[in-house]
Formats: C-alpha cells, sequence, structure tokens
C-alpha cells in the first residue's frame, strides 16, 4: 500500500536564497538559476527604485519585502541592487541589512556587502569600474569603495538607456568596454549593475586581462552560497569561486 499524502515528505533544498530587486530586473532571476549548482532555490520579492530618494528613505518598502521572504523561510535574504546599496553610503547599507535582519529574523546582505567581500577575500586594494550607468552613479560607487579602503584607479559610464539598454547589451559588449579600459597597475575588474549580462563574459575577461574580475551577479549568488555554506566551484564564474568568506561570515544554511 503506497504511504498517504501524509506521511510524504518535501525534500528541503540546500539552501533557499531570498532576493529582494529592483522592479526593472530581469536577468538575476535567469542567471542565478543557470549558474547556480544543484538543490539552491531562490525567492524573489521586487521593490521600486526611487533614484530621488535616500536608501534610508526607501527603507520601509524594502522591508516590507523582507517580511514577505522570511515567510518563504529563506535561509539568506539579500536586497540586490548595487548602485542603492552603494549610494547612500556605507553605514546607511550596514544599517538597512541589520534591519533587513531585524524585521526578517533571518541572516541578510546586500550586493555592496557581497562585492566588498568579494575584493576583500580576492585582496583587491584597487579596481577598474565599468557599468551602464550615468558619471553620478559611478561617482557614489567610488566614494562607497572608497569607505571600503578599495580605490578606483579609472571608470566609464556608458550611460545606457534603462531597463532596455542595460539588458540588451550582450555579453561582447562588456568584453569589449571592459578590455578597453586595461591598465598595468590594476589589481582587478568591476563590472556594476545587476541587470546586466557582465556575468557570461567573467571567463573571456579573466583570460584577456589576466585579472579577476567581479560582476554585481556574480559576487552576490557567490556571497549568498558561501553564506549558507555551499562551496561549490562554479568555473565559468572565475577565480572568486575558488574561494571561500572569511571564517566571521560563514554560517550553514538553517
Amino acid at each position: 500500500m503506497s504511504a498517504s499524502l501524509h506521511d510524504r515528505s518535501w525534500p528541503r533544498p540546500r539552501a533557499r536564497i531570498g532576493l529582494i530587486v529592483p522592479s526593472v530586473n530581469t536577468l538575476t532571476e535567469p542567471q542565478f538559476n543557470r549558474y547556480a549548482p544543484p538543490g539552491v532555490t531562490f525567492h524573489v520579492s521586487r521593490t521600486r527604485i526611487h533614484l530621488d530618494k535616500t536608501l534610508g528613505q526607501q527603507t520601509p518598502e524594502i522591508l516590507a519585502a523582507a517580511e514577505l521572504l522570511a515567510d518563504a523561510r529563506c535561509d539568506l535574504i539579500l536586497y540586490h541592487c548595487t548602485g542603492m546599496s552603494m549610494g547612500s553610503g556605507r553605514a546607511a547599507e550596514q544599517q538597512l541589512v541589520q534591519d533587513i535582519a531585524r524585521i526578517g529574523g533571518r541572516p541578510a546582505a546586500s550586493t555592496a556587502t557581497a562585492i566588498v567581500t568579494a575584493m576583500h577575500v580576492l585582496g583587491i586594494g584597487n579596481v577598474v569600474l565599468n557599468s551602464p550607468y550615468e558619471q553620478a552613479m559611478n561617482d557614489l560607487e567610488r566614494s562607497f569603495l572608497a569607505e571600503a579602503d578599495i580605490t578606483v584607479l579609472a571608470d566609464r559610464a556608458l550611460a545606457l538607456p534603462v531597463p532596455d539598454g542595460m539588458c540588451g547589451a550582450t555579453p561582447d559588449v562588456w568584453v569589449e568596454t571592459t578590455v578597453a579600459l586595461a591598465r598595468d597597475d590594476a589589481e582587478a575588474y568591476f563590472v556594476s549593475c545587476t541587470n546586466i549580462q557582465a556575468i557570461d563574459a567573467i571567463a573571456e575577461l579573466e583570460a584577456k586581462l589576466g585579472k579577476p574580475v567581479v560582476t554585481s551577479n556574480q559576487a552576490a549568488l557567490w556571497y549568498a552560497l558561501r553564506r549558507c555554506g555551499i562551496k561549490d566551484d562554479i568555473p565559468a564564474l572565475g577565480r572568486l569561486f575558488r574561494h571561500d568568506l572569511p571564517q566571521a561570515q560563514r554560517q550553514a544554511a538553517a
């Protein structure tokens, strides 16, 4: 006789990762699902980005999204927008992460957390920045990284239209524009934004440049997996995935 429905259990995934993404973001989910190791699931809430408001002013909307992800028993809740998580400075970003953890009752992080941690793990003290943003956003990211003891040696802001210009720029665009910024004194290259196809260019860029390449989605995926105790290497995503988190930041999946 077959077991009753009450006797059947749903196998728990290796990790449930909760993401709070901008409402216009259409690339993070397919990229994470494509590259993540088996047994990892992603659960997404969305918020609108208000460029005329500070991160603190947008916190209530972000926390409402975090509460929904907490209901899904996510092992980690990550606020996943590079520009907004960096744009109001490091203290505001760290406060947001603390607020998400408090309201959601779950471990929390942001894209900025992931990027800075990735750069520190790789031993990076300076980078060249490439992005689809307007120059004003690059300037804010420069300031944020400086607070984390990372110097931006040079940058390029492509000023692509939102969102289609950002999404539509192929991996070849990111290879061409990043290689054009190559310089001997750069320790690494940072391609910023969660809603671009740069993650698919990492392997080629590292081969051409001979230096580590960090992108927003790559760093966020790496950080989320490692925080959940998942140490799988993903060779297509570059040198970063050969590394674990610092001991102080490791946390096994709940």
